[in-house]
């Protein structure tokens, strides 16, 4: 199978209206002029199927699957991907989602001591909330031996210090609510992701 490339993956983005310009706060609490709504992808089952088996795909040429023993994906936007990667590669996933701001792992869900561990989300932006869910994991005695995600929209300056698996890699510029650059001060900022900015 030829995995689709990065310029691919953004025009599906583009096609179904989920990449948005504008002027956006992000999760993290931080503004950008763009903004990836991945629950617009999900919502067609055809597209969302075949962007998470070509993400399968990327993971088996980086990594030995043999050694995952559980996918774990942050709630909320790593559901989607968590579960489809769990089809494709035949491994069973959970989800850790936060309660009272802290990740958890819930609702009968497990981690045993020495799992092998696959983080999966949809977008990363600083890796910042990946940081939390693998805090979690490691509180339970579960191993991080990699992410992956559809986009890393921070590039670069995203270090997890475990590999990161992506299909495609952008260099998306995010500002701190004090230094925003002259053109976006005068748009009116909207919060579009699953849970408050900062």
């Amino acid at each position: 199978m030829s995995i689709i490339n990065e310029d691919e993956v953004l025009k599906i983005y583009k096609s179904i209206g989920a990449l948005l310009e504008g002027h956006f706060i992000l999760s993290s609490g931080l503004h950008s002029r763009m903004y990836l709504q991945s629950a617009l992808v999900f919502s067609n089952a055809k597209v969302a199927e075949s962007l998470c088996k070509n993400l399968a795909e990327k993971i088996k040429n980086f990594i030995d699957i043999n050694l995952i023993d559980l996918i774990v994906s942050p709630a909320m936007g790593g559901v989607i991907v968590g579960y489809e990667l769990s089809r494709h590669l035949d491994k069973t996933n959970i989800f850790a989602e936060r309660k009272d701001g802290v990740f958890n792992i819930r609702r009968g869900f497990k981690i045993n001591a020495g799992s092998k561990v696959l983080v999966v989300e949809d977008i990363v932006t600083t890796g910042k909330s990946s940081l939390e869910c693998f805090k979690c994991i490691k509180d339970l005695g579960g191993e991080i031996i990699a992410e992956a995600a559809l986009i890393n929209r921070g590039g670069d300056s995203v270090n997890l210090g475990v590999p990161l698996v992506t299909l495609a890699n952008l260099n998306i510029p995010n500002y701190e609510e004090d230094n925003l650059p002259v053109d976006l001060i005068d748009i009116p900022a909207v919060k579009p992701g699953s849970r408050p900015g900062k």
